[in-house]
């Protein structure tokens, strides 16, 4: 069921008022019809909220007219609902796009190699000896190898006890 709302959530759903007499009668035939609803709240005697999908909301229709009660929307939810309102804006969708897409790109780079020292010793030239063995800022991450790296600086400096990818 759970999954089920999710999946509604991301299909879009209404939150809606039902009105009349037959109240039980509606949620039985609606159960009989397998009209996914949830969270049922009754107010009075003849007032309930529920849930429903939207693909189902014109059988709601129907079985509310055969019991003689009122439907009414309180509230849409659901992404169909939140890209219709964002729909004039058009070039805000198309930047987010664009941001997504480069954050992406970026995170596929070297941005920075850290160098941590135990004992304040002090190491010259470490990174230019990394920098030698193939890592550099801006190297595409793919193109890396970190175990050819790690063995190239192990075999140069004799200071190095343990490299960390």
């Amino acid at each position: 069921m759970f999954i089920k709302i999710i999946l509604s959530y991301i299909l879009g759903y209404l939150r809606i008022t039902v009105e009349g007499y037959y109240i039980e009668r509606f949620i039985n035939i609606c159960k009989s019809n397998n009209i996914t609803i949830w969270n049922l709240k009754r107010d009075k005697d003849i007032r309930l909220y529920l849930n429903v999908r939207i693909q189902e909301f014109k059988e709601l229709i129907k079985i509310a007219k055969n019991t003689r009660c009122k439907i009414k929307i309180s509230n849409k939810k659901g992404l169909p609902f939140l890209l219709h309102k964002y729909k004039k804006r058009k070039i805000f969708f198309i930047l987010l796009i664009l941001l997504i897409f480069l954050i992406i790109l970026s995170s596929n780079f070297v941005w920075n190699v850290q160098i941590e020292v135990e004992n304040n010793q002090n190491l010259e030239n470490i990174l230019q000896d990394i920098e030698n063995a193939g890592l550099k800022t801006g190297k595409l991450k793919s193109k890396v190898d970190t175990k050819e790296i790690i063995n190239q600086i192990r075999l140069q400096r004799n200071d190095v006890a343990w490299v960390r990818n």
